[in-house]
């Protein structure tokens, strides 16, 4: 089964000002939340420059991998 049928991904800025212009303190929280049980599986707290580019670089990979292939690829990934 393809990733984004068995997870959903959250971002949620901590702030209105997109990231180019946020100020780097800033805190934005990224959450992979599977879809059948609706609990949170990788949960990431990140600069906002940074959260941009993970949330763009899991939207692809949820659209290219399989389930199992995407979970254990981004559960080795750290903050």
């Amino acid at each position: 089964m393809k990733a984004n049928r068995a997870y959903r991904l959250i971002v949620r800025r901590g702030g209105w000002m997109p990231a180019a212009l946020a100020d780097p303190s800033r805190v934005d929280h990224i959450e992979v939340v599977e879809i059948h049980g609706g609990e949170v599986v990788l949960f990431w707290d990140c600069p906002p420059q940074q959260a941009a580019r993970r949330a763009k670089a899991l939207r692809a990979d949820l659209a290219q991998l399989k389930d199992t292939e995407f979970l254990a690829r981004w559960s080795t990934v750290d903050s």
